[in-house]
Order: C-alpha cells, then sequence, then structure tokens
C-alpha cells in the first residue's frame, strides 16, 4: 500500500483511510473488539490511516486497535465552535482513543465562510495546540462546495476533508466540477485532501470500479476514505488501492455491501432527524406524520440516527 505524505504539513500515511463511522452506533454497531480486530487486520494490509470522529462514538474501537497498532496515523473531528468545547473535544478524543498526541483535528461538516469564521475561536485552540505538539494538523470536513473553496484563503489550514464523487452525489450546494476545482484549489496552497463519500453512501456500490477509478485519480487527492465492515471489504478496498487486482471472492462477497435507510414504524414524527439531515433527505409524511427517507438524495451516513430519541433509525 502506498504511502504519502498528506499535503504540505499532514503526516505521511495510506492512499486509503479506513472509516470508522459504519461499524459506530449510528450504523453497524460492532462491539468494539470487532472493530478492533478489522482495523488491525487491514493494518496487516498497508491501511495505517483512520478516520474517527467524536460524533461517531468509534473511540473505543480505535483505543483497543491501538493497543496492537499504535503506529496508526489517527484524524478525528469535533462540531466545537468556541475554545471550552474544542479543549472538551481534544481531551474526549485523547482520552478515548488512549493516546495524547492526535495526527490530525478537523472542525466537522463546516458550510460556509461564515461558518468556518463562527467557529474560529475552536480552531485557535486546536492550531495552539499543533504549536505545542500535542495535535499534528488541523483543517475541516465538509459537504459544501463554498466551504471548499474558502479552505485555501483560511489562513493555517493544514486538511480539507470533502465530500466529492463521480457522480457528484452528497455535494449540497454545487456540482462535481465546482468541487473538483476546489479541492485543487486548495491542493495547490499546499492543503492535504482527504476524500469522502466515494461511492456515494453506497449508491455506485454496483460501478464500485469506476467510482474508486475516478477518486484515485482525482487530481489533488492525496489519500481516500472507504468504510469497511468486514475482512472480504478489506481484501478488496486494499488490492484496489495497492494497484492490484482483487481477487474473485473478496469481490464477490464486498458486492453485496450495499446499505441503506431503515426508519422502524415507531417514528413519532418528532422530525430532529429532518432538520439534522444536511443532504434534504428527510421529510415528514403528510399521511402518516412519520419520518420518510428519500433514496436518492441519502448518503447513508447515518447523523440522522444519533438525534432519535426512539433510536428508530439505523444504516444497515
Amino acid at each position: 500500500m502506498e504511502q504519502v505524505k498528506i499535503g504540505a504539513r499532514g503526516p505521511i500515511a495510506s492512499r486509503l483511510l479506513f472509516g470508522t463511522l459504519t461499524m459506530g452506533p449510528n450504523q453497524r454497531n460492532l462491539p468494539p473488539e470487532r472493530g478492533a480486530e478489522l482495523i488491525v487486520y487491514a493494518a496487516s494490509k498497508g491501511v495505517t490511516f483512520l478516520d474517527t470522529a467524536e460524533y461517531y462514538h468509534t473511540y473505543p474501537h480505535v483505543k483497543l486497535a491501538l493497543k496492537e497498532r499504535p503506529d496508526l496515523v489517527v484524524c478525528t473531528k469535533s462540531y466545537a465552535y468556541d475554545t471550552d468545547g474544542a479543549k472538551r473535544s481534544l481531551e474526549l478524543a485523547q482520552e478515548g482513543i488512549g493516546r495524547e498526541y492526535i495526527d490530525i483535528f478537523l472542525m466537522h461538516e463546516q458550510e460556509s465562510e461564515l461558518t468556518m469564521r463562527g467557529h474560529r475561536e475552536a480552531f485557535d485552540y486546536y492550531r495552539l495546540m499543533r504549536e505545542r505538539g500535542v495535535i499534528g494538523a488541523i483543517g475541516i470536513s465538509t459537504h459544501y462546495v463554498a466551504a471548499a473553496r474558502y479552505a485555501a484563503h483560511y489562513p493555517d489550514l493544514d486538511i480539507l476533508f470533502p465530500l466529492i464523487n463521480r457522480r457528484g452525489l452528497g455535494i449540497v450546494d454545487g456540482t462535481r466540477e465546482q468541487m473538483e476545482e476546489a479541492i485543487w484549489n486548495a491542493h495547490c496552497a499546499g492543503i492535504g485532501i482527504l476524500a469522502m463519500k466515494a461511492l456515494g453512501g453506497g449508491h455506485m456500490i454496483e460501478d464500485r470500479e469506476r467510482a474508486f477509478q475516478y477518486i484515485r485519480s482525482l487530481p489533488g487527492v492525496d489519500a481516500v476514505a472507504v468504510g469497511m465492515q468486514s475482512e472480504a471489504e478489506i481484501d478488496y478496498n486494499a488490492a484496489l488501492f495497492s494497484g492490484e487486482t482483487p481477487d474473485v471472492q473478496s469481490a464477490r462477497e464486498s458486492a453485496g455491501a450495499n446499505r441503506t435507510l431503515i426508519i422502524q414504524d415507531w417514528c413519532e414524527g418528532c422530525g430532529r432527524c429532518v432538520k439534522r439531515c444536511g443532504q434534504h433527505a428527510l421529510h415528514l409524511d403528510a399521511q402518516t406524520g412519520r419520518a420518510v427517507v428519500d433514496e436518492a438524495l441519502c448518503v447513508r451516513c447515518g447523523y440522522c440516527a444519533a438525534v432519535c430519541p426512539q433510536f428508530c433509525l439505523k444504516v444497515i
């Protein structure tokens, strides 16, 4: 597996970034022991880069994996917007993964220049921690072209983690071409690029070869985050990102891993999931009052599940 420098100021890590969202309680809800087992297995295939977040609740999985593979590079994210919140988030991450040093710390789901300016206090705290050697690199994750564009001009930003895929699925405020341009401009400014949702939340699983070919060859992208829930998926993705042909068995088994958002019939129609969905993929049915998903817009992020008081949403 190729190890690359993530931008001018980021770490050296694998081109394939293990996304842990899918193993957390918002999706498959794997036990920490099983999640750690998969992470360590991926590391044996050269996948040395992990993506997590405070919101994912997968720190226990990462912590157990780091006990066996302390060399892994960890990227995490937080919604904190002020100094106190950022301090708490950093402490949660340190305690959660069992390591003082955080390789990459990002502001989660930034939407625009206004959002990034509004969260500047948190960013400045992360920058201070970077200067003290507690954090290696800092930046943002986003589904928005506006935020990706502004990233190239945001002082002291090291990492941009945008949503991008061959069909442009999930980009909230623009086109694939516009996001590509924003990514390239950020790359030219020395910013490391981590790409997410290469398969559009599972929409392109049946055409994954072309989807992965697109994202792997996209100019400016350093590493690609892919959620993996089985050894077969790891085998397939690791082979592909190593420039090898995946074996027939792993290709066949991983091809059936398509995911969908399930809304249980005990939904009370509170509307919290509708407000939380940044993709505008949820609405309340006029007749039943229950939440309904538009599969064409849903990117299977599972973020809606975390705000449901009845635990009736799940990505499986």
